[in-house]
């Protein structure tokens, strides 16, 4: 990567990470192109060089907070796969980090809200955070069954059954700190669920 490159790629991460900060805090309406590139230092027409608009980066942003704990290759999802419960651990670990990041929940919160208003980023949700993550948690019960590691069945449906908890766990994490109240019945939930589901499923 020459300077140009570095600097630009710099710049972009730099117009991100502001953004993301300036949603958290604003909201998608209350955040203008002008306000992130003035909080970086930079002229407006300069994050142009970047994005089209205030919605690719937004839509950007939103690709981090839905992006699937796993960035496993095929082969290392059959590899972690073949630990049994030690691969649904691995999933619920990141997911339940992604889930109490403070940054993270009030982007969270936001797409929640923009979820119903924006198509695109409706799209986006599904393919980035639905699809992939049905998709590895699918393959992975897929090779655990293969192994008589759990007991036979739809791989895609044992998927969503054990993604659909998760999400309500987060849901509720969104709701409970939206007013102000505690989360910590909901601390051990994740690996309650993990040991649920697991006796559920195991041989």
């Amino acid at each position: 990567m020459n300077t140009e490159q570095y600097r630009k790629t710099g710049t972009k991460q730099k117009i991100l990470k502001v953004a993301t900060a300036l949603f958290s805090e604003y909201g998608y309406k209350g955040t203008s192109v002008r306000k992130i590139a003035t909080e970086i230092g930079i002229k407006q027409s300069a994050l142009y060089n970047h994005f089209e608009n205030k919605e690719s980066i937004f839509l950007e942003v939103s690709k981090d907070i839905f992006t699937t704990p796993f960035t496993f290759d095929d082969e290392e999802i059959k590899q972690s796969a073949l630990k049994g419960k030690a691969f649904i651990n691995k999933f619920v670990l990141q997911y339940k980090l992604l889930t109490f990041d403070k940054n993270n929940e009030k982007m969270f919160r936001l797409l929640m809200i923009e979820l119903l208003q924006n198509k695109e980023l409706r799209e986006q949700f599904m393919s980035e955070f639905h699809d992939k993550n049905v998709k590895v948690l699918a393959e992975g019960f897929f090779m655990m069954m293969q192994n008589s590691i759990v007991r036979s069945g739809d791989p895609m449906m044992m998927a969503y059954e054990f993604i659909s908890t998760l999400f309500y766990i987060r849901l509720q994490v969104t709701l409970l700190r939206f007013d102000s109240k505690s989360t910590d019945m909901l601390s051990t939930q994740f690996e309650k669920h993990v040991d649920f589901f697991w006796e559920s499923i195991k041989l």
